[in-house]
Parts: structure tokens; C-alpha cells; sequence
């Protein structure tokens, strides 16, 4: 006995099969255009081609292999060689190859490669940063040691930690608040959180392990430094928002980047000396806003573009003027420090040289050209040498010259006494003589 399968087959109006597509089908009518298997899945039955019509498809596997048929509107139909089943168990191996794939390229990264994207958030390759932030820690640290003695090393150790650390989380913070600034920009559009090398989320892990280590360093010192320290934290925080409010964003950079000034003093003597702290605090605010003038000159024109405000933009055309007239406020400021603390001759005569260098960075400098801007920002690095060498010199010869004050002081007494002897032993005589 033949058993035979029967199809539903239903017309609009008339006898017309509607449906002869599977291979169990009564008729058999060549395909007009062959699909190519394993590539797309194109169902048999059209709705704009039959509406009200509603049909059940089941796909048989006893069929697969068999020649497939096509509908009487020439209409495209499933290849019998390649089921649902094994669609979705390709797809499903392909995922997985995929995922393996991607373990494996994420396993075989050194740690060099794995670490490099985080070297690279911290600036690691660009060490000017934390130098310029050093700087004026070093300084207040030398200033306020004693006559004819050296800086406190373990002091300027600690504060070299603490502001290369302290230098990286503020290029993390910077990074969070700017990435869609950065992308838009030419210099930064290569950033790790921009270019997608560190997830956000682990770009807030990793800043606080910054944070973490910064605390360990400032836990070092007295209460009256823990605290004003903290205090600057918040400057840190909010600078990378003032490019969006002011033209004067460099000011506020100044005044977070100069902290050690006001630190480094009460981390070896206790307390602030506000009479010499703070001229050289605001000698290094305007040091500050000279330098990272001369560094917004590479992306003004990016920073127009954007929105973004800078003292660059702010000065244009009399950058130079300004620039010029920072630097007399620095070295007045430089000065008035030197008087309060005694220093002698090696630290005014390195406050010339700053001087003579700023002078000529300031003359030669094309703020038309990005490259020539990079090149007189890094040169800062020598200006902040140059005054640490002058305070430690100054503060050396300060026990020569308080030896010869007290010797000079000594041979005066002593000539004072001889001639008050020798006077004394005269009038005696002529007094005998008249006698």
C-alpha cells in the first residue's frame, strides 16, 4: 500500500494551487532563479503576492537533498540542502569560534601591551608634566632649609612621588571630563579613553589607585600639610571644567599646579611662612600661565572650532605683550622672596638667568607654528632647574656669609677693646705725670 502525503492547497476565487514549493508537492517546477546555499534565507511566500492567505510550513528532514520547487509566481524558495537546524547550529559554532578567538588575541597580550594603555592615560611618555609640577615644591622645600644646609632629601623624594602620581591622576580626571572634546581635536584624538584602549569604568579603578597612592604619600607628613594638601584636591577636580566656562582656564591650572609651593615649606617647618610662600606662590602662577599659553597655541584652532576657551584665544595677536608682562610679575615676585629669606648673590644671579631665558623664549616664539609652541613648552623645564639650583646655592652661601659677618663683628670688638685699653692706660700715665 502507497501512502501519500496530501497538501493543503487553497485558491482566491478559483482551483489555482497556491502552493507547490516543497518537495512533497504534487508538481514540480523549476526554480528561475537559483539561491545560493549557505549564504541568505529568503522565505517562499510573499504577502503582497497572496494576502489572506495564512499557511503552515514544515520543513521536513527526510526531504533535505531533494530538488526544490518553485511556486507558480516564480517566487524564491528555502534550498532543501540547508535546514534551520543547521543554520543555527553554524551560527552557533561561528559565536563560539568568535569568543575563542577573542580570549585567545586578549590572553596572548603581554604585560607590557596590557599596562601600556595606562602608561599612556598617565602621560608617562611626556615626563614635562610631572616636572613642572615638582618644581615648585622643590623650590619651597630648598628655601626653607637652614643656612649652609642642603634641601631634606627624603622631603624632596616624597614630593617627587607625590607629583608624579598626583601629575597622572590629573590627566585621568582631565581624560574623563574631555573625551568628546579630545575626539575632536587632531593632537588628542589618539587618547586610550577616546580611542577606546580603556573603558571608562576602568579608567575611575584606576584613578583611584592613583588617588590611593597620593594619599600614602601625604599620610607622610604632618596634620598641617595632610590638610592643606587635601585642600587642593578639589582644584584638581574642577580645573579641566574652566576651558568650558572662561577664557582664563591657565589661571586655575596655576593655582593647582603651584600648591607645592605653600606644601613643600609647612611639610619641613610646620606652618606656612606666608611672607615668603606666598610671593612665591604667585611667582609660579604667572610662570604657569606663560608656559601653558605658549602649550594652548597648538590647538586654537581646534579650540575655536569647539568652543573651547583658553588665555591663547584670549590674548590672540598680543600673546607677547602679555607673556611679557607675566614674566616682570614673576621675577618681581621671585625677588621679594629672595629678600624675605636672606638669600645671597647665587640665587638672584640664577633669578637673572630665568629672566634672560623667559625674555628669549618670548621674543622667538612663533605662536603661529605648533611645533615651535611644543619645543618653548618643554624648555620651562630649565627655568624651574635653574631657580631650584639658584635656592640651594643661595642657601649654601648663606653660612659663608654669616661666618664672615661674625668674624668681622669678632675683630671689631677685639680692636674696639685694644683701643679703649690702650687709651685708658694713657690717661693713667698722665695723670701719674702730673702728680
Amino acid at each position: 500500500m502507497i501512502r501519500t502525503t496530501r497538501v493543503w492547497r487553497g485558491g482566491v476565487g478559483s482551483s489555482t494551487p497556491l502552493f507547490h514549493v516543497w518537495p512533497w508537492s504534487s508538481r514540480n517546477v523549476s526554480t528561475s532563479r537559483p539561491v545560493p546555499a549557505k549564504r541568505s534565507i529568503s522565505f517562499p511566500l510573499s504577502i503582497k503576492l497572496i494576502p489572506k492567505v495564512m499557511e503552515r510550513r514544515v520543513l521536513c528532514p527526510a526531504n533535505i537533498g531533494s530538488k526544490p520547487n518553485a511556486h507558480l509566481y516564480r517566487v524564491q524558495t528555502i534550498p532543501n540542502t540547508f535546514s534551520m537546524l543547521n543554520a543555527r547550529s553554524i551560527a552557533s559554532d561561528n559565536s563560539h569560534k568568535t569568543r575563542s578567538r577573542r580570549l585567545e588575541q586578549k590572553e596572548a597580550l603581554t604585560w607590557q601591551q596590557k599596562i601600556f594603555p595606562y602608561a599612556k592615560l598617565m602621560r608617562i611618555d611626556r615626563p614635562i608634566g610631572s616636572w613642572l609640577l615638582f618644581w615648585p615644591c622643590g623650590w619651597s622645600i630648598a628655601l626653607s632649609a637652614q643656612a649652609g644646609c642642603w634641601p631634606d632629601p627624603m622631603m624632596l623624594g616624597l614630593f617627587g612621588v607625590g607629583a608624579f602620581v598626583m601629575r597622572g591622576a590629573g590627566c585621568t580626571i582631565n581624560d574623563l571630563w574631555d573625551r568628546d572634546i579630545d575626539a575632536k581635536v587632531e593632537r588628542t584624538r589618539n587618547r586610550p579613553l577616546v580611542a577606546g584602549e580603556i573603558a571608562p569604568f576602568d579608567a575611575l579603578v584606576f584613578l583611584s589607585g592613583q588617588l590611593g597612592v597620593g594619599l600614602l604619600v601625604l599620610l607622610q607628613l604632618n596634620w598641617y600639610s595632610i590638610l592643606l594638601g587635601a585642600s587642593s584636591l578639589g582644584l584638581v577636580i574642577v580645573y579641566p571644567l574652566m576651558k568650558r566656562i572662561t577664557y582664563w582656564p591657565q589661571l586655575m591650572l596655576g593655582a593647582t599646579f603651584n600648591w607645592g609651593a605653600l606644601l613643600g615649606w609647612s611639610a619641613t617647618q610646620g606652618s606656612v611662612e606666608w611672607s615668603a610662600c606666598l610671593p612665591l606662590y604667585v611667582a609660579g602662577v604667572c610662570w604657569t600661565i606663560v608656559y601653558d599659553t605658549i602649550y594652548a597655541h597648538q590647538d586654537k584652532v581646534d579650540d575655536l572650532i569647539i568652543g573651547i576657551k583658553s588665555t591663547a584665544l584670549r590674548f590672540g595677536d598680543d600673546t607677547k605683550l602679555w607673556l611679557s608682562g607675566f614674566t616682570a610679575a614673576m621675577l618681581a615676585n621671585l625677588l621679594t622672596a629672595g629678600l624675605v629669606c636672606d638669600q645671597t648673590w647665587p640665587y638672584y644671579t640664577s633669578v637673572g638667568l630665568i629672566g634672560a631665558h623667559l625674555v628669549h623664549q618670548i621674543h622667538s616664539l612663533n605662536i603661529h607654528n605648533p611645533k615651535d609652541c611644543a619645543t618653548k613648552f618643554i624648555s620651562n623645564h630649565q627655568v624651574g632647574f635653574l631657580l631650584f639650583l639658584g635656592i640651594v646655592l643661595g642657601t649654601l652661601y648663606k653660612k659663608n656669609s654669616d661666618d664672615r659677618t661674625k668674624s668681622s663683628a669678632t675683630t671689631t670688638g677685639s680692636s674696639n677693646s685694644s683701643t679703649g685699653g690702650q687709651l685708658s692706660a694713657t690717661v693713667t700715665s698722665a695723670r701719674n705725670i702730673v702728680v
